[in-house]
Order: structure tokens, then C-alpha cells, then sequence
């Protein structure tokens, strides 16, 4: 099962009485299977042997492969375990934290635990109600069709110096959309204290599927966007309080829930038990070679070096990881699912009402 997940991976990682081997397959873009990498050693500097031996494929690609309608039925071939960055409903990838946690040095996103203190700092320069009453957007508009409306050739020439993150955060309302799957920017967004605009997505990472609409962000549909974010603006601007209670409460769920203690924590959680899966004692392959967070902060260069550096855990901690709360009952997730689609029902009924008057 592990030798067929090895067909779009980009490294194969091997951890051995708490050190790391890694066996590079193809190149990933840019260095996320760098940053990832050094995620995973800072995972073993906080909790120094207590990782347990496991064997796993990587794959730094945006979109999920393993489609769950492959692996069905009586003849069914055994699934391919894979890990990436976020999955969807039709498939099974394993989902795991992605590399701009510890930093994205092509576009200057610093580390999350700095960017976080950064964010918060920048969400007190305006107060929610003297911010622009308008939606507002950056990214990448070349991945995919439904972003080509909007544009940051001018940024990315520039060197991406007045990207910073913090300083965005000057609008009532942010908007949140899909590039070729999942965007590493959900996470920048909903922190703005900015009542985020969440165009209907396809794909999740490993914390958004507890996000709930009307509560952490506002739901907008995929097949009428200039009319349902024109609709979520008038009703913010009409309804202030309200959008900027649903602005603060995605913040402080990314302050709060995603802090990187909790980031360490369930990278921790999800290797223990996909450890417990294996069913071979794991080995080094002979292709491996040992990395450690010195030699790769040594050879890296520039941001790349900084980011590592300013990310590097400092020492273990001998607390250890938080206890791994029980798994969602039937009802529980049913009831999830329900209040969900309840509360998107509900934003419809006033889009269309808005629209007879």
C-alpha cells in the first residue's frame, strides 16, 4: 500500500527512535516539501522520543488523488496512504498542517507564530466599524479560472513588499476563494477581524470543517458570486454588529485554536495513530538520508534560512501533547452537518427576499 502512495509523491519520510530520514522522489514547487520537512523535525524537537517509528509518502501537490471510489466494493484494491495538505468529500488523502506554518519565503510570509502576534497587532490599527465597507480580495488569479477577475501581476513584480499580511487587514469584509484547491490563505483571512466572505469551497485543510457559516464566516455561492457578495456587503453594512461579531469570532478561533501548540499537538496525534496502522516494523530505505534542523537551516539561504531560523523550537516539551479528544459521534457530526446546512439555507432565504425588494 505504501510502495503505490509512492507514484505522485514528492518525498518519502522514515522516522527511527525519534530521528528523520528523508527520501527525496520528485521536486515539490517552490520549498513547501522543504518547510514541511522542517515541521516535521521541529515536531521531534518538542517531543523528543516520543514520535513513534512510522513510514510515510508526501505529496506537496494542491489537489487530493486518492478518490475514495477506487478503493469500494469486493474487488477493491487496498488504499494508498498519502499525505498532503487538504482533501475533499471524494476522497482520502490524509490531510495534514502545510508548510507556511513555518514560514513561505517566495512570497515573504513569515512563520504562523510570528504572523499571528503580526495579525493581531494589525487588526487594532482600524477599528471594525472606520474600515472600508467593502469586499476585499488578493491572490494569485492564474490558478484558477474563477480568479481571473482579479489581478496581482503589479504586486508579484514589485517583490511582494507591501503584501504584508498585517497591513490588509483595512476592510469590513475579506473574501475567501479556492485557487486549484485549497488556498493557504483561509487561515490569513479569517484572522482579519473582517467578516469573511467564504465563496462555496470544494476542498478543506485539517481544522476548516468546524467552521460554521454565520458564525466564523459568511457563505457565498460559487454560482451567482457578484450578487451574493454585493448582498453580504449591504447586509454587514446594515447589520454592523452582527458581521463585525462574526468577523471577531473567526479571529479568535485562529488566534485561540490555531496556535501552534495546537499545530504541534495534532501533527503528533495524526502520526501516532497512523503509526499504529503500519504493519511492518519500518526501516531506513537505502535511498534515505538523515536530516536534522541544523544542516538544513546551515544550507539554507536568505528568507529561507531566517524563516527556519525564527521558527526553530527552542527546547522539548516535557508537558507533552495535549490528550486526543474523542472522535465525533454519528449524531454529534449528523448534528454538524445539519446546523450547517441549516444556517446556508438561511443566508439563501435572505439573498432571495433581498432580491424581491
Amino acid at each position: 500500500m505504501l510502495a503505490r502512495a509512492r507514484a505522485t509523491a514528492n518525498f518519502r519520510l522514515v522516522v527511527l527512535r525519534g530521528r528523520a530520514y528523508v527520501e527525496r522522489i520528485a521536486p515539490a514547487f517552490q520549498t513547501r516539501d522543504l518547510f514541511t520537512i522542517w515541521g516535521i523535525l521541529q515536531l521531534l524537537r518538542r517531543y523528543p522520543g516520543r514520535v513513534p517509528d512510522l513510514d510515510l509518502m508526501f505529496d506537496c501537490v494542491d489537489w487530493p488523488v486518492v478518490r475514495a471510489d477506487l478503493y469500494q466494493g469486493e474487488n477493491a484494491t487496498a488504499m494508498p496512504p498519502l499525505f498532503r495538505y487538504c482533501g475533499d468529500d471524494e476522497t482520502l488523502d490524509v490531510v495534514f498542517p502545510d508548510w507556511s506554518f513555518w514560514g513561505w519565503p517566495e512570497i515573504n510570509i513569515k512563520p504562523w507564530d510570528a504572523l499571528q502576534k503580526d495579525l493581531d497587532i494589525g487588526n487594532k490599527r482600524v477599528k471594525w466599524v472606520d474600515r472600508e465597507p467593502y469586499a476585499y480580495w488578493k491572490g494569485n488569479p492564474d490558478v484558477a479560472t474563477k480568479r481571473k477577475e482579479l489581478d496581482w501581476i503589479k504586486e508579484s513584480k514589485a517583490g511582494y513588499k507591501q503584501s504584508d499580511l498585517a497591513s490588509q487587514c483595512k476592510h469590513r469584509y475579506k473574501i475567501y476563494i479556492e485557487g486549484s484547491a485549497w488556498s493557504v490563505s483561509e487561515k490569513y483571512i479569517l484572522a482579519c477581524n473582517s467578516m469573511t466572505l467564504v465563496i462555496t469551497p470544494k476542498y478543506y485543510d485539517f481544522f476548516s470543517r468546524v467552521l460554521m457559516p454565520t458564525q466564523h464566516y459568511w457563505p457565498v455561492r460559487d454560482d451567482n458570486k457578484c450578487s451574493s457578495i454585493k448582498h453580504a456587503v449591504d447586509w454587514g453594512n446594515s447589520n454592523k454588529k452582527k458581521a463585525q461579531k462574526i468577523g471577531k469570532q473567526a479571529s479568535n478561533f485562529i488566534q485561540q485554536e490555531l496556535s501552534m501548540d495546537y499545530i504541534y499537538d495534532y501533527m503528533f496525534h495524526l502520526l501516532t495513530e497512523y503509526a499504529k496502522l503500519l504493519r511492518f516494523k519500518p526501516t531506513k530505505p537505502p535511498e534515505a538520508v538523515e536530516i536534522c534542523p541544523e544542516l538544513l537551516a546551515c544550507q539554507a539561504i536568505g528568507r529561507e534560512r531566517k524563516f527556519m531560523e525564527d521558527s526553530m523550537v527552542k527546547s522539548a516539551n516535557d508537558a507533552g501533547p495535549c490528550d486526543l479528544p474523542p472522535p465525533f459521534s454519528p449524531e454529534e457530526f449528523k448534528e454538524l452537518q445539519e446546523r450547517k446546512e441549516k444556517s446556508m439555507k438561511q443566508v439563501e432565504t435572505w439573498q432571495q427576499q433581498a432580491s424581491k425588494t
